[in-house]
């Protein structure tokens, strides 16, 4: 027996639905042909253009090497271009192509349909009482690590 049920563990909530989230992405991304990892990096870049990868990873909260993984993957499909910096050679900026804002604008509707779906399911009041205690948990989660690695 452990010294808190499962049941207890707000970090097993979290998981759940975040799980669940990732997993309906990535079933209503699937026709549009993109990953959640390439949607990210996808809608991140139409944000941000040029942004370096090392930038865009810290973004889309995943490792410079995965996000290499996820940026050579739709460069190979001619979804982005990547050119080097004018000023520092070795910084690629990266940049969508005509082709990549099309996939980009069919697959952010589709995750749109999702997010909207959720934001349904609350009423404005326990929409804004949940990102704000989603974002306590975030500011303790960030603090405890900072603990940690002292």
């Amino acid at each position: 027996m452990t010294s808190m049920p499962v049941s207890e563990r707000l970090g097993s909530h979290l998981k759940r639905a975040e799980q669940a989230l990732s997993a309906t992405k990535t079933a209503v991304l699937r026709p549009a042909g993109v990953t959640v990892a390439q949607y990210s990096a996808l809608i991140h870049l139409s944000e941000n253009p040029g942004i370096s990868a090392a930038a865009l990873a810290r973004l889309c909260g995943v490792t410079p090497p995965t996000m290499n993984t996820v940026l050579n993957n739709l460069q190979d499909r001619a979804l982005i271009e990547r050119t080097p910096h004018e000023w520092h050679k070795n910084v690629l900026e990266t940049r969508l192509t005509d082709e990549g804002r099309a996939v980009m604008a069919d697959a952010d509707a589709r995750a749109v349909r999702v997010e909207r779906a959720l934001a349904a399911e609350f009423t404005d009041e326990e929409r804004a009482a949940l990102v704000g205690l989603l974002g306590r948990c975030v500011e303790l989660l960030e603090t405890e690590r900072g603990r940690t690695q002292k």
